[in-house]
Order: C-alpha cells, then sequence, then structure tokens
C-alpha cells in the first residue's frame, strides 16, 4: 500500500507544475496579474512565483527534499490564497462564487502542504 503515498504526492505535485509552467508559457499574462494585484516588481514577482510552483511540485512529486519542496508550494499558496482569489472583494455574483471555490481548494492544498512539511515524503522517495 506504500504506492498510495507516492500517487497522492504526484496528484497533489502535478497542479503546481502544470501551473507554474503555464505561467511561464504565458508569462506576459503571468506579469499582467501581478500588476493587476500590485505585487512588488511584477516582472520578478511573476518569474520568482512561477518557478516556486515547479520546483516546489518537482521536489514533492521525486520526494526530493519535499519537506522544503512543501515550503515553497506553502510560499506560494499563501499570496495566491489570500491575494489573488479575494472572494469577498467581488460584486459580481458568478465572479465571487467561483473565486471562493479557489478559495477553498487554496485552504486544502495549504493543509496537504502542512502535513508534508511535517511527515515529509513517505515512500518511494529520493531523499
Amino acid at each position: 500500500m506504500d504506492f498510495v503515498f507516492l500517487i497522492g504526492r504526484v496528484l497533489y505535485a502535478l497542479i503546481f507544475i502544470l501551473a507554474g509552467i503555464g505561467h511561464l508559457k504565458d508569462f506576459n499574462h503571468t506579469v499582467e496579474m501581478t500588476k493587476k494585484f500590485r505585487a512588488p516588481f511584477p516582472r520578478l514577482s511573476a518569474a520568482t512565483m512561477s518557478i516556486i510552483a515547479v520546483l516546489g511540485g518537482i521536489s514533492v512529486a521525486f520526494g526530493f527534499y519535499a519537506k522544503i519542496g512543501a515550503l515553497l508550494l506553502f510560499i506560494f499558496l499563501i499570496p495566491t490564497t489570500f491575494f489573488v482569489h479575494r472572494f469577498w472583494g467581488i460584486a459580481d455574483k458568478q465572479q465571487r462564487s467561483m473565486q471562493l471555490v479557489h478559495f477553498n481548494k487554496n485552504l486544502s492544498l495549504l493543509g496537504v502542504t502542512l502535513m508534508l512539511m511535517y511527515l515529509g515524503s513517505g515512500p518511494f522517495s529520493l531523499e
């Protein structure tokens, strides 16, 4: 049953790897989003957060320094959750509902991140 932890770790990490790659592939859009949310140094912030997502995801997926990788994902999730998905500041009911779903999803991801920071990568890891 050890493989179940591996599958869970990879599935969890996949969302960050794919999102980070997507942010890098459409970098100009990512920079525009960082400007919209008033992040400091928009180009640097966009690049840093995208790379953090990819590296953290890869680290967790392979179980290579997974606690550090989980910390990177935690660093990625905090501003994403509380600044990008601010459902409480949106007047449009449909947009507010969509952002609430993303906010709650990210809270769940934060919970898994904290568990990985505590437990580590588990079986079938490169550590």
